[in-house]
């Protein structure tokens, strides 16, 4: 069973996650593991919300 683009069990999976996903898929899908894909989009909420001094909507990111 495929379950890219599906949050790690226990993790609810946000509107983020989904975006990094099908940019991932559609982009040849190089980003296999999920727990990098998770890194990766904790990183891009962290650098937004460093340069903004805003803490992201729940709905958008975790």
């Amino acid at each position: 069973m495929n379950n890219q683009g599906q949050a790690p069990a226990g993790q609810k999976e946000d509107y983020g996650d989904k975006a990094a996903a099908f940019i991932n898929k559609n982009t040849g899908g190089h980003v296999k593991d999920k727990k990098m894909m998770e890194k990766i989009t904790d990183g891009l909420r962290s650098a937004y919300e460093k340069a903004t001094g805003k803490k992201v909507n729940p709905k958008y990111s975790n």
